[in-house]
């Protein structure tokens, strides 16, 4: 059975970046599971529907091809035939997310398909981040950590990342999505026996050397 390394955190936190990283450190496998959010966003929008809709998001759920690979380097998303993995990264899209992963219908059947990529994984471990990994999709994973940051640092990396974005735009929009998605979960505050990890005064890498070290300590393995 492939270990769940879970990571949870709110936008800016550095989870994606940190847990790429970690994933290639140690040889295990990533899941974006913002990605498959995304992806059945995409996947409503692409039918003609709203995400606001909760009905037509449980239809496109119950026929939903999308395929996630596990390859840290190889982050292609795809939905049936189409190569989605710039198109979930649009503004429409990303606005329309929230309405998707609010639906808790939704989030069942999506969670139930990262716990079978995990279980099928060709990898020892899979590091899986999100917003509700270490509390509803794995709460007895061995490894269970929340990235967390001060919000001004995290609009301020956010903005980093949007070159030419306006930053009090990014933390406006940050601090709507923390809002949007703190409705349907809590990933503000770690749960017991989750590992709190804050990178307000750490680096990228210092950043990826505490989480790696709260994984060799949980799991008792070294990296390189």
């Amino acid at each position: 059975m492939t270990d769940f390394i879970a990571i949870d955190g709110p936008a800016g936190s550095g989870k994606s970046s940190v847990s790429k990283a970690v994933a290639r450190a140690l040889g295990f496998g990533y899941l974006d599971t913002g990605s498959a959010y995304r992806a059945l966003a995409w996947h409503v929008l692409d039918r003609g529907a709203d995400t606001a809709d909760a009905a037509a998001v449980l239809d496109a759920v119950a026929d939903f091809p999308v395929r996630l690979g596990l390859d840290p380097d190889d982050r292609t998303v795809r939905v049936g035939d189409v190569d989605v993995t710039d198109a979930i990264r649009e503004p429409t899209v990303s606005g329309a997310v929230s309405g998707v992963a609010r639906v808790p219908e939704v989030r069942d059947q999506v969670n139930r398909l990262f716990r079978t990529l995990v279980a099928e994984a060709p990898y020892p471990a899979v590091v899986v981040e999100g917003r509700d990994i270490t509390t509803v999709v794995a709460p007895d994973a061995p490894v269970r950590i929340l990235l967390t940051a001060a919000p001004e640092v995290r609009a301020a990396r956010r903005a980093g990342e949007l070159a030419g974005e306006n930053a009090e735009t990014v933390a406006a929009a940050l601090h709507k999505r923390d809002a949007s998605d703190s409705a349907v979960v809590d990933f503000l505050n770690a749960a017991e026996g989750v590992e709190v990890v804050d990178s307000t005064e750490l680096d990228f890498t210092q950043t990826i050397d505490a989480v790696l070290a709260v994984i060799e300590r949980t799991r008792g393995v070294h990296h390189g």
